[in-house]
């Protein structure tokens, strides 16, 4: 079966066609015959599953074949995520078959200015994506009447309900016409979804399709029984192998040491987690999309929506604390019928703990006892020559002309010139840009902190969690003069903070 027989748009066909995309998922296949004729959905699928294409696909067909125009304030089209990151990606597939059909479109978000979300709402607009927080702030603000909303898409809704979410879901969807289409899809159907499908939707087409509880056949279960000294050497043996790799931990502060500490061992690395502001969030993940980063270390908020192709490895470096999350984690590799393998780090503490947890998930991994760096099973999970072409490095142009630099305090004193190219904003937000270091294990500063200078003064960086602004401390310099940063930034982390749920 094909795009076309299931009625979307020869146009719309075409655009997925150059993007290799040629033949339906099950979740695609089951749901675009009802949802094109303008029933109600509800779909259940595992995230990776196609849910995106979906619903895209109908809301921009009925759209452009109902004609009618956008108005100011008034969008007709709403469709809403959980995270930031999986509304910039919902647009991102969005845009090219939008542009195709004359739709325009505005991403609605919180962590960033309101001003260009107002302006695009105030001139008129036929699609918001967005973030429930940001979305119920403007509607209060006046800047957005759902009255006219011809079709409401609700994506990831048990996720919105674990973030609690559906509080805020339920006002705004209260907003939007009753008469209008609504889709909603979930990975799994809990009670806290049955009262939005009971609420909102009326004689809902019901498709399940590779739900969450059925993981997939492609993807290879391992628990490796490791010491806890030995976790961080055992990541940097398992990262270093070719491919991109994503990793969890437990806490926010566990994946910026975990990413610190790879960064450290010569492997580029980026971190994902809530105390990132939005402009850092979105340059780590160009970097991991484009393949400057070969590492992703992030806490469960990276585990629903983040599509990033050809990853091939999970590791669960802090085993989750539930099944559902074990799953979603897990379905960042393996996506679109591709093969992947998910690793989780078990110590001796924690074997109750992860039997239960995979007993729950419906997968029986392979154990294995590794003593450490080097052993066979390592090479088998994740094969290929071991490459630390050095971590990655916050550095920050000098500002007033200088010709300032970086000096690391790590062993062989590598040195990183700033650019002065700008990608992504530091918290004082002065211009930033990762540079790569070559040579293992040499990376300024270990990947951590930051260090601001105007004038073009010259001074020790961070080495890691060394010198006198550990940890991912900041150290400030204006001509001359010197401050040390904020103590509360200046911690150090030591190297199983990761996994202390700290």
């Amino acid at each position: 079966m094909n795009f076309a027989e299931l009625g979307v748009p020869s146009s719309l066909a075409q655009i997925l066609a150059k993007q290799g995309i040629t033949t339906p998922t099950p979740i695609q296949a089951a749901t675009l015959p009802d949802s094109f004729a303008g029933r109600d959905i509800l779909g259940r699928g595992r995230t990776g599953s196609g849910k995106t294409y979906a619903f895209l696909l109908p809301l921009v067909a009925r759209l452009d074949a109902s004609k009618m125009p956008a108005m100011p304030r008034k969008p007709r089209a709403l469709i809403m995520a959980p995270t930031r990151e999986l509304v910039g990606q919902i647009h991102a597939s969005l845009v090219p078959m939008a542009k195709a059909a004359g739709l325009s479109t505005v991403v609605i978000y919180g962590g960033v200015s309101q001003g260009p979300q107002t302006t695009a709402l105030k001139k008129g607009v036929d699609i918001v994506i967005a973030c429930p927080g940001r979305l119920e702030d403007l509607m209060g603000q006046g800047f957005a009447d759902l009255s006219n909303v011809e079709i409401t898409i609700l994506d990831e809704a048990d996720h919105m309900a674990d973030l609690g979410f559906l509080p805020g879901v339920r006002r705004i969807m209260d907003k939007t016409p009753r008469t209008g289409q609504r889709m909603l899809f979930s990975a799994t159907l809990d009670k806290a979804i049955d009262v939005l499908v009971k609420r909102f939707l009326t004689n809902p087409a019901t498709h399940e399709a590779d739900s969450a509880q059925s993981p997939v056949g492609t993807m290879h279960h391992h628990v490796l029984h490791l010491s806890r000294e030995q976790r961080v050497p055992v990541l940097v043996d398992l990262t270093s192998a070719p491919g991109r790799t994503v990793v969890f931990t437990r806490t926010k502060h566990g994946a910026k040491a975990l990413a610190r500490q790879l960064n450290k061992s010569g492997v580029p690395s980026v971190d994902l987690h809530g105390n990132l502001s939005q402009n850092a969030r979105t340059r780590n993940m160009e970097m991991f999309h484009s393949g400057q980063a070969t590492t992703l270390v992030a806490t469960d908020i990276a585990a629903r929506g983040i599509h990033v192709d050809d990853v091939a490895l999970v590791i669960h470096a802090d085993p989750p604390t539930e099944h559902k999350a074990y799953l979603h984690r897990s379905g960042r590799t393996a996506r679109a019928g591709a093969e992947g393998t998910v690793i989780t780090l078990m110590t001796d503490d924690q074997v109750r703990d992860v039997r239960d947890l995979t007993r729950l998930a419906g997968i029986k991994p392979t154990t294995t006892k590794v003593s450490g760096p080097g052993h066979a099973m390592l090479e088998q999970l994740a094969p290929g020559a071991r490459s630390t072409p050095g971590g990655l490095v916050v550095e920050v142009p000098t500002s007033g002309g200088g010709g300032g630099r970086s000096t690391g305090a790590n062993a062989q004193r590598k040195r990183a010139r700033s650019t002065g190219q700008t990608n992504g904003q530091s918290r004082r937000g002065n211009p930033t840009t990762y540079t790569s270091e070559s040579g293992g294990g040499s990376s300024t500063g270990g990947g951590g902190g930051q260090r601001r200078r105007s004038g073009g003064g010259q001074g020790g960086g961070q080495g890691g969690g060394q010198g006198g602004s550990q940890g991912g401390g900041n150290r400030r310099r204006s001509g001359g003069g010197q401050s040390t940063g904020q103590a509360s930034s200046g911690r150090a982390h030591s190297a199983s903070s990761f996994s202390r749920g700290r």
